[in-house]
């Protein structure tokens, strides 16, 4: 699933080009893809809006229309979007497509493959109602800022491995499987270890560490691997899998030390990779 670097880069690639741009026409084709609301509420939130910011929040992609509504975008594990001129042929499993007036001619494009995306229009004034999932994300070290001290006090008021916690987006938003494995390591942290037993050097370190870790990879256009569709708005990937240094290395000789090999252990729930000796 893209996680926040992805989608932050997603995020300026339509900052870019699409904010000014107008909504002249939309078409919608599975259903699934609009299953919050409906197909003809998403045509008519879209249809003849102009898109005036974009924003981000966890791995939430949200833009801002003149009508006064906001426009949810979720990737979750194969969506795509996509800035194209219309005249090209569109990708299989392209659910949503927007035609943009004004030049060049550009047309939005949903893709998503597996379908568990979503796209929603909502009234933003009604966020509780329509968009709970957002009032309960957490902190987005990107967006809010994530500071030592806020850090500091959500590990140490927890007794919970540390790859759990990360990974909760309840607690900290926008971080997952990938960057986590990546944070950990680079602080010199194991995964199974408990919040709370963590000592004011390790917490900067690992404070450190996350916004490192999360700013080279939005530098790098995120991260895109073998098995996943991730790309930038204008199809291309991004190049951060290059510099990762344990997720999907198992059996593999550690890149920092040298002198351990990667192992894979299930923690939170979830396939995780880690050096047994730099991370203790």
């Amino acid at each position: 699933m893209p996680e926040l670097p992805e989608v932050e880069t997603v995020r300026r690639g339509l900052d870019a080009r699409l904010v000014g741009r107008t909504i002249e026409h939309v078409e919608v084709g599975r259903e699934r893809t609009v299953r919050r609301t409906s197909r003809q509420e998403v045509i008519d939130g879209l249809s003849g809006a102009t898109v005036i910011d974009t924003r981000r929040r966890g791995k939430y992609l949200l833009l801002g229309l003149d009508t006064g509504d906001d426009v949810m975008i979720h990737l979750r594990m194969s969506g795509r979007v996509l800035l194209a001129d219309p005249l090209t042929e569109r990708p299989a499993h392209t659910h949503i497509a927007a035609r943009l007036a004004g030049d060049p001619p550009l047309e939005l494009r949903f893709v998503d493959p597996r379908t568990f995306g979503e796209v929603v229009v909502f009234d933003p004034t009604n966020i509780e109602v329509e968009m709970p999932d957002l009032v309960r994300l957490g902190v987005d070290p990107i967006t809010d800022g994530l500071n030592r001290a806020t850090l500091r006090r959500i590990v140490l008021s927890r007794s919970r491995q540390l790859k759990a916690l990360l990974l909760d987006q309840h607690v900290i938003a926008g971080i997952g499987n990938i960057y986590c494995d990546e944070i950990l390591h680079a602080a010199r942290l194991r995964p199974d270890r408990s919040s709370s037993t963590l000592t004011g050097q390790e917490i900067t370190r690992l404070h450190h560490q996350i916004l490192r870790v999360l700013g080279d990879a939005i530098e790098a256009g995120g991260s895109t691997l073998a098995d996943t569709q991730y790309v930038d708005v204008e199809g291309n990937g991004g190049q951060f899998q290059l510099s990762h240094r344990v997720y999907d290395r198992a059996g593999m000789p550690c890149i920092t030390c040298g002198r351990a090999d990667i192992q894979r252990v299930v923690c939170g729930g979830r396939s995780t990779c880690f050096c047994p000796r730099c991370q203790r």
